[in-house]
């Protein structure tokens, strides 16, 4: 019984161990040093990064105009600063003020009640079947009720403005647009990451790209460091929250 024990225990504890180097490597590997900061490089060397299609209509050759200065597809007869092919930088305003409110109500309740008894079987009554001859033979009854209110109330606030780049043109002429930064004080790493499709006619003469004009904008701003540690559960304690069913 006592090798069995430590056995389990044993066990157990090279389970720990293992989840713990798995999930917090990092955090060990930074132990009495800042978060480290990822260099700077080609977004779409990210193992994580993903080539963008859209539905597009056919393809069609700019008519040519003889002896026209105007070039088809231009947007001025200088040359427009803007961003407007792969690699080219622009910067992406973000301004996002979001309320939202939501209330709920619920209100449930049940009775029923049944009544059963044998007063004869097939003819035959006795003492076998006389505690059945009572209309009170099984009487079963039940009740429920069920009350409950929710409320969410949320108001987000994100004010960020940083450069991003030009990862794709896609063949409708739209540009696929990464931007992401970091920024580390005081052991505290912040990581801002902003991508999108936007229309070249939605960048503005100063390069300038607004978050409400990005298509399928993914936005997150986040970080770790060492008030986001403590400000988190420890791992055993998220691995007890998504295995016990109570």
């Amino acid at each position: 019984m006592a090798y069995k024990l430590a056995l389990e225990t044993a066990m157990c504890s090279v389970l720990l161990l293992s989840l713990g180097a798995c999930m917090g490597g990092a955090t060990f590997s930074e132990l009495g040093h800042p978060p480290r900061m990822t260099r700077t490089s080609d977004p779409t060397l990210d193992p994580s990064y993903r080539p963008v299609t859209m539905p597009t209509p056919p393809l069609q050759a700019p008519p040519n105009q003889v002896g026209s200065l105007w070039r088809s597809g231009s947007r001025a007869f200088f040359k427009d600063q803007r961003a407007s092919q792969a690699g080219d930088v622009l910067t992406v305003k973000i301004q996002v003020a979001d309320t939202a409110n939501v209330t709920n109500n619920t209100t449930a309740s049940g009775s029923g009640s049944e009544d059963f008894g044998i007063p004869s079987f097939f003819g035959f009554k006795g003492k076998v079947l006389s505690h059945l001859t009572n209309s009170d033979a099984l009487n079963t009854s039940s009740s429920s009720a069920n009350s409950g209110a929710g409320t969410i109330r949320r108001i987000d606030t994100v004010t960020l403005t940083l450069a991003g780049v030009i990862t794709q043109v896609l063949p409708t002429g739209n540009f696929v647009v990464v931007a992401r930064q970091e920024v580390r004080v005081n052991g505290e790493l912040r990581q801002i990451e902003v991508s999108g499709v936007v229309r070249p006619q939605d960048i503005s003469e100063d390069n300038i790209v607004t978050h409400d004009r990005l298509a399928e904008a993914r936005i997150s701003y986040g970080g770790r460091g060492q008030l986001s540690t403590l400000q988190q559960p420890r791992y055993g304690q998220k691995i007890l929250d998504a295995a016990l069913p109570f």
